[in-house]
């Protein structure tokens, strides 16, 4: 009867030769399950990473919010542009703004301030 001590090391080499000609036999369905989770991760990545197709949406529809915001800034300056070179030079510009925004009155003139809810009523025809 073999000893228990001599059993273990040739049990042991035996698992590892029939594991190893299982791998053998089997490498090519491992490296197809590989491959195919290698895809699935890089796809997976290219939509949802860091830099991926979702990010690349939201950075784009911001993009496009941006520039929509500094085109309408820069109309606006613009137009406050204009606004100031009428003040500058125009001298009924000058008028105007001061009897709107300061209530200035030419002298023997009477300003009527009215509450800014109240509307004038139209005349009957």
């Amino acid at each position: 009867m073999p000893e228990p001590s001599q059993t273990a090391p040739a049990a042991r080499v035996s698992l590892l030769r029939r594991s190893w000609s299982q791998y053998l036999s089997n490498r090519r369905r491992l490296g197809t399950v590989a491959a195919v989770a290698f895809a699935l991760f890089l796809a997976w990545h290219v939509v949802n990473g860091r830099n991926g197709l979702t990010s690349w949406q939201q950075k784009r529809a911001e993009d496009k919010a941006l520039s929509q915001e500094v085109e309408q800034l820069t109309e606006e300056n613009a137009h406050l542009s204009q606004h100031v070179d009428r003040l500058k030079s125009d001298p009924g510009a000058i008028e105007h703004e001061a009897r709107e925004r300061l209530h200035y009155a030419r002298p023997n003139e009477v300003i009527y301030a009215l509450p800014k809810g109240t509307a004038i009523p139209a005349k009957p025809r």
